[in-house]
């Protein structure tokens, strides 16, 4: 549910400009007003389902978030829509990191990389289907049956999860409320002034104030995580070469691949003239791919290690951005467009699994709650910044007006989105290689911590 409405709106979004009004900016709050209070509160709800109860707070995190898709689904105006989004992603925040939590205690070391492709194939589906749920709920029977779908699994979800979860807390957890605001605040601040710049320009106030303030917020929590005593996120993590490379060519994905889903699904209908249901379907070949490649991907990072798994799938989505890019035009035949689809949807594929068993991995298990809260906040807060830059990159060059202006707008957004999953492919090459794991391991066999390569080190002797 929670990477459903990810981008569950995107094939609705022209269908929600017609009713209910609003500018580009207000499209991209629509999506990004959940992906960001999605990101900015992950690592807190992992840190009060520590403190306060691993199954309550879960049920409390669904709960909300079923409530606010109702108040989605009946909202009267773009303003109560964005409004309601926004409360869906504060329950997204509570429940999704705990899943993977308590999944990674359930499953032995030696099963989790299979464990994380069945978990990255759920993901996939989510992202497969969103587009095509949202365009054929909106073409048959109404937009807002995007946001009334969550109700009935909600309610069908409470029960079987107070049933069937234990409920569990980790010893001695501690809320870090001045790091949550601080981050909340700053990101806040950053997105808001990327999202107003296509209206009101660089130089105007407000986005200058975004950016600066949310800059020195953001610098502010860096420092709260160096010299606070149990920070939410510790900055002693990331001196991790691996844990710093995963992260960073997460939150690079997340923002070419959000950013250039949010246009090209607008593309397919507002350029090529596909309805609402066509235009998912067309996109599957994207979209869908993940659920069939993450498991194998998971079951190949078990056998020969994450690293080349997740950056040849980097590469291959940062090969269909630019095959996109390449071949867009107002005219352009969906069998032209195809080998960009298959890239994509492969490479995203490759890297999910790979990456959250690398990251996983390379951190001490009493830390994999905070990795786990880190990696999927990086995500969240890389496609939200995705569709900010990359719709200021498309509001600068082209617009609506016409099918060849939205083209114009179109072409050097994906060639940006190319660029950054392109560097993103850098920053997972940069993961610590399997052999120099091995080579410098002695200490973390000795203590029984993981390897670098993905799996748990062997004790010796």
């Amino acid at each position: 549910m929670a990477a459903l409405d990810n981008l569950v709106v995107t094939t609705a979004l022209p269908s929600i400009r017609a009713d209910l009004g609003g500018a580009l900016s207000d499209l991209e709050w629509t999506v990004s007003a959940y992906t960001l209070t999605f990101a900015v509160l992950l690592m807190f709800g992992a840190a009060l389902g520590d403190r306060f109860g691993r199954r309550r707070l879960f049920l409390g995190g669904l709960a909300l978030f079923t409530a606010a898709s109702a108040a989605a689904a009946m909202a009267p105006g773009i303003g109560e829509l964005i409004a309601a989004r926004a409360v869906q992603g504060v329950g997204a925040a509570v429940m999704m990191p705990l899943t993977l939590t308590l999944l990674t205690a359930a499953v032995p070391a030696e099963r989790r990389g299979m464990a994380y492709g069945i978990w990255g194939g759920v993901n996939g589906l989510a992202v497969a289907s969103g587009p095509l749920i949202g365009g054929s709920l909106t073409e048959h029977v109404s937009w807002h049956w995007i946001f009334w779908l969550n109700v009935p699994l909600g309610l069908l979800l409470l029960p079987a999860a107070r049933l069937r979860l234990a409920e569990s807390r980790a010893d001695d957890a501690r809320l870090d409320a001045r790091g949550t605001a601080l981050i909340s605040l700053g990101l806040f601040g950053i997105v808001y002034a990327l999202v107003s710049e296509t209206g009101h320009g660089w130089t105007s106030a407000r986005v200058l104030a975004g950016l600066i303030g949310g800059a020195v917020l953001v610098g502010a929590f860096v420092r709260h995580g160096m010299t606070a005593q149990r920070p939410m996120l510790p900055m002693r993590m990331f001196r991790n070469r691996g844990f710093t490379a995963v992260n960073a060519a997460s939150l690079l994905m997340f923002t070419g691949m959000f950013g250039s889903i949010f246009l090209l699904s607008q593309f397919l209908q507002n350029v090529v003239g596909y309805g609402p249901t066509e235009a998912g379907l067309r996109m599957l070949p994207w979209t869908g791919m993940p659920m069939i490649a993450a498991p194998i991907a998971g079951a190949l990072s078990d056998r020969i290690g994450g690293r080349p798994v997740a950056a040849t799938g980097l590469a291959l989505q940062a090969f269909g951005l630019g095959w996109f890019a390449a071949v867009v035009s107002t005219d352009v035949s969906y069998t032209v467009q195809l080998p960009g689809l298959i890239a994509g949807g492969i490479g995203m594929g490759l890297f999910f699994a790979p990456a959250t068993n690398l990251f996983m991995s390379a951190v001490r298990p009493e830390e994999q709650g905070i990795a786990s809260g880190t990696n999927n906040a990086l995500r969240e807060i890389g496609g939200a910044l995705g569709i900010a830059v990359l719709g200021s990159v498309f509001a600068a060059r082209g617009g609506y007006g016409s099918g060849a202006q939205f083209v114009d707008g179109l072409v050097p957004a994906l060639w940006i989105g190319a660029a950054v999953v392109a560097a993103a492919c850098v920053a997972a090459l940069l993961y610590p290689r399997r052999r120099a794991a091995a080579d410098g391991g002695a200490t973390a066999e000795a203590a029984g911590t993981p390897a670098a390569d993905g799996r748990t080190l062997e004790r010796v002797g």
